[in-house]
């Protein structure tokens, strides 16, 4: 059993989300509720201007939740820096207790996961979740320097430039999380580093099939099952992957890689990155929530766990989800 059942059900009492323009310029942009003019965000380098996405969401979260930072009894954070050092210099500026979290892109749905875990057991009373991502600040740090020019493989991602943050109570008005499936480490020994796609598959496969089994649920009794950033190949795979094991998802899945971009225009897979799946959740798919045209998702970030290192030295990539169950 690798499923959590919350019996309290923690609500989802408020989001903020932070985008910059090629983000906003997609099909989800007009549901961002901070949109930027330059991935710069006013800052001197990429890294501090991803700092100051994630702030400014974990900030405006707190205020859309009519709560004050005082109500916050813990921060919990991550990105895909090294030493998570945007969630770290953006969590200073709050007096809260932090926990930073590091599973790639997939730390979106683990944040949720502990956070949830916290309130229902009645540990904690608010806790806001957030993570970032920057297309320009990890380019550099696992791919290569931006003055390059490199071209990029038609397997490849685009990191998505953004932030999403949401605030977890144990009162209020919201969507509510009832359950979140924890995923194990999968390693189909993809070594290809700008294949996210095709790395993380296997994993999203692992941890929806064992959702799947511990609920009882069949993939008809969601509206929607979100992966976090598969794109376009990483979506194809996850499918006949599940198709192998006898489950159809094809009417309810969709991936927040592929709604953020306008993938029609560009060579590229999609979207990636640890802020692909909290921008989308916390702008587009909470308002569906909150409006009752969704009923009940499945939302699952997915992580590819390489470093720019182990590239270097030849070593395949592991992948990991984890999934969390949400009704309006």
């Amino acid at each position: 059993m690798s499923t959590i059942f919350f019996k309290n059900k923690p609500i989802i009492i408020g989001v903020s989300s932070v985008a910059g323009p090629k983000e906003c310029n997609g099909c989800i942009g007009k549901y961002i509720e901070t949109k930027l003019d330059s991935d710069m965000f006013n800052e001197n380098t990429f890294e501090k201007a991803e700092t100051k996405m994630l702030y400014t969401a974990l900030k405006n979260s707190i205020k859309n939740s009519n709560k004050i930072e005082k109500d916050i009894d813990c921060i919990l954070a991550g990105d895909l820096l090294n030493q998570i050092i945007s969630s770290t210099f953006a969590s200073r500026n709050f007096d809260s207790s932090y926990l930073g979290l590091y599973n790639a892109c997939a730390t979106f749905t683990e944040a949720l996961t502990i956070g949830s875990a916290f309130v229902d057991g009645g540990y904690l009373k608010n806790v806001v979740c957030g993570t970032s991502s920057h297309f320009s600040s990890a380019e550099r740090q696992y791919r290569y320097p931006l003055e390059l020019g490199s071209t990029r493989p038609p397997q490849a991602q685009w990191t998505v430039t953004g932030a999403g943050a949401c605030v977890i109570s144990n009162v209020g008005k919201g969507p509510k999380i009832t359950s979140a499936t924890i995923g194990r480490i999968v390693d189909y020994g993809v070594v290809d580093a700008n294949n996210m796609g095709a790395a993380m598959a296997p994993a999203a496969c692992e941890t929806l099939y064992n959702h799947f089994n511990d609920t009882g649920f069949v993939p008809e009794d969601y509206d929607l099952i979100i992966t976090g950033d598969l794109g376009t190949l990483g979506s194809r795979i996850l499918k006949d992957l599940l198709y192998e094991k006898g489950l159809n998802i094809e009417n309810q899945h969709v991936d927040c890689g592929e709604l953020i971009f306008n993938i029609a225009e560009t060579e590229y897979q999609g979207g990636s990155g640890a802020g692909c799946s909290s921008l989308v959740f916390c702008s587009y798919i909470y308002e569906r929530l909150l409006n009752k045209k969704l009923k009940k998702v499945l939302l699952m970030s997915t992580g590819a766990l390489l470093s720019s290192v182990s590239t270097q030295q030849g070593e395949s990539i592991p992948g990991v989800a984890h999934a969390v169950s949400i009704e309006s």
